[in-house]
């Protein structure tokens, strides 16, 4: 079958090349990719990290063309998001039924294909905040793949919702079109200060550091990522309990572990298909195109998510 194969000598450390047909094991279903999402992880885990003749990539969506032997997963023909820790950049995948969903059948399977990880990872993060109705949510990062889906889920679970970005001017009405009643620039900026319920955490170093002072009573912080890469340093009277701020926390989970992944984006799927969330697609080309989306994914210029077809014709294998 035709895939995206890792090929370090490669300007762009991949190429399209042929390799064997997967072969599910009796949990497993065979997906035909018809689209995939490329992710800042799969480039520095699924590339640059990976050997020479490996199959990147987290998420992707397409059509049953083999049901899973054990019984388990949705028949053959129908449309699902899928993921797993590679092989999502090809014409077939082979997906556990446990991690992959049934989408509508008139589903954007482009669209489709960026639930699991970003949309996955920030349902699973509100989950452990808990009940959302009537409380405040802050959300770092928030025009990044999990925050601008943070924001979008956290306002469509009745919070209300702080959006931390480093350039309000540029993203604040975006943020607040997708449901921000607050945009700052800083988490220290917002005028609940104390008061937030919830933090999704997405930035990592000072910002999560300043983001916990910012729990009010009972509040939890999710620990998403480190896109900034810097440690975090905690004073060492941080975690002191003050008035208003007792009984505070931070928590991390495992993406594949924390939740019934299946069942969550399944409903995150149809909730993009009616629209109530918006993907926030910024790149979508063939996938012969791809060295363009990794290199504004290295170069940090992708606003939003990268997205690859497959089933174009034209595609020459190697």
């Amino acid at each position: 079958m035709r895939a995206i194969v890792v090929d370090h000598s490669m300007p762009d450390g991949f190429r399209i090349g042929t390799v064997p047909d997967p072969v599910p094991g009796p949990g497993q279903a065979l997906v035909a990719v018809k689209a995939f999402s490329v992710n800042n992880g799969d480039v520095v885990d699924n590339i640059d990290a990976a050997p020479d003749g490996s199959v990147p990539g987290w998420e992707a969506a397409g059509v049953v063309v083999q049901e899973a032997a054990d019984g388990s997963g949705p028949p053959v023909g129908a449309p699902v998001t899928t993921f797993g820790w590679n092989g999502a950049w090809a014409a077939l995948r082979a997906v556990d039924t446990t991690h992959l969903a049934e989408i509508p059948a008139d589903a954007d399977l482009g669209a489709a294909a960026t639930i699991p990880i970003a949309a996955g990872t920030a349902l699973a993060a509100l989950n452990r905040i808990g009940p959302l109705l009537g409380r405040r949510v802050l959300v770092t990062g928030a025009t990044g793949g999990v925050g601008r889906f943070a924001v979008q889920l956290a306002r469509l679970g009745g919070a209300d919702v702080t959006a931390v970005t480093g350039n309000p001017g540029r993203n604040g009405d975006m943020l607040r079109d997708l449901g921000a009643s607050e945009v700052v620039t800083t988490p220290g900026g917002t005028a609940a200060m104390g008061a937030v319920d919830g933090v999704v955490e997405t930035v990592g170093g000072p910002t999560l550091v300043e983001s916990f002072a910012t729990l009010g009573r009972d509040g939890t912080l999710v620990a998403v990522g480190s896109a900034s890469q810097k440690p975090a340093t905690f004073a060492p009277d941080a975690f002191l309990s003050r008035p208003g701020q007792d009984n505070r926390s931070i928590a991390t989970f495992f993406m594949p572990e924390a939740a019934d992944i299946a069942r969550g984006m399944g409903w995150l799927a149809q909730a993009a298909a009616d629209g109530r969330i918006d993907p926030g697609i910024a790149w979508c080309s063939g996938w012969e195109d791809l060295g363009d989306a990794v290199s504004r994914l290295r170069e940090r210029r992708l606003g939003g998510k990268a997205v690859a077809t497959v089933d174009l014709p034209g595609v020459q294998e190697d």
